[in-house]
């Protein structure tokens, strides 16, 4: 972040959540004066979206700077690069919630533990540097990510938070790029993406969000279940299909996110 006012603007585009950046995005000459244009944003009490902040790893030289700035600071959660078990640990006496951003191997392996830490809220894949490491190939259908990508998903389900956020869409001047990678992600069970421009924002809200046919499926659904019960049945059919008591969960699920 070079610009405390141009990220002001950031918090009325319509982003759940919006993350102010002392780490990758920031060369190091800058460290500094973005850490400054970050506790004056914070201190303006943006309003719109929740408020994060991406650090530096504490084993570098501005990570404990970073620490000691935001110790007071109210905001409603850090991000943590290069996430692996022992680094939320030591975020964690921030008594913030804490975004983990899976990102090497050594995470990926250890995600489900990072998942478990009682202070992480939601793991994140970082692709760029995990593929990187790994000396994956970029692919047109995203395949070259289906393993990280699920692996999150269940590390995150069977650590019992909510589901992953996908990496960032690198294309900006493409949307149809953006909502293939959203559909994929989403058909695999994360539950959201990161954005790296305002104008991604609309085109990830739309595919993550129930749409109206998703809504009156999941009221249909539930409908039906409940006539059934009223009959003394466990199970119901719908259109053809049978209704159990794990699509009557997601029904519940996609209704929820209506409310949110």
């Amino acid at each position: 972040m070079d610009d405390g006012a141009r990220a002001l603007r950031a918090f009325r585009r319509g982003a759940d959540a919006v993350i102010l950046d002392l780490e990758d995005g920031v060369v190091a000459d800058a460290k500094s004066d973005a850490r400054a244009a970050t506790l004056d944003v914070l201190r303006a009490q943006p309003r719109g979206s929740a408020t994060l902040v991406r650090l530096n790893a504490l084993d570098t030289e501005w990570g404990p700077g970073d620490l000691r700035a935001l110790d007071d600071m109210e905001l409603d959660g850090l991000v943590i690069p290069k996430a692996t078990p022992d680094s939320v640990r030591k975020w964690a006496k921030l008594g913030k919630p804490l975004l983990a951003i899976v990102e090497t191997a050594a995470g990926l392996r250890a995600a489900h533990e990072t998942a478990c830490d009682p202070a992480v809220h939601a793991l994140m894949l970082g692709a760029a540097d995990l593929g990187a490491e790994l000396g994956l190939e970029p692919r047109a259908d995203g395949l070259e990510l289906l393993h990280a990508r699920s692996a999150l998903v269940v590390d995150s389900a069977a650590a019992g938070v909510r589901a992953p956020f996908d990496a960032v869409c690198l294309t900006l001047a493409d949307a149809d790029v953006l909502r293939a990678e959203c559909e994929l992600a989403r058909s695999l069970g994360l539950g959201g993406k990161a954005c790296i421009h305002p104008a991604q924002v609309p085109v990830v809200n739309d595919v993550f969000a129930p749409s109206a046919a998703d809504l009156a499926e999941a009221r249909d659904v539930l409908g039906a279940y409940e006539e059934a019960v009223k009959r003394g049945r466990g199970a119901a059919t719908l259109r053809g299909r049978m209704i159990d008591l794990p699509v009557v969960a997601r029904a519940r699920d996609t209704l929820a996110k209506e409310m949110q």
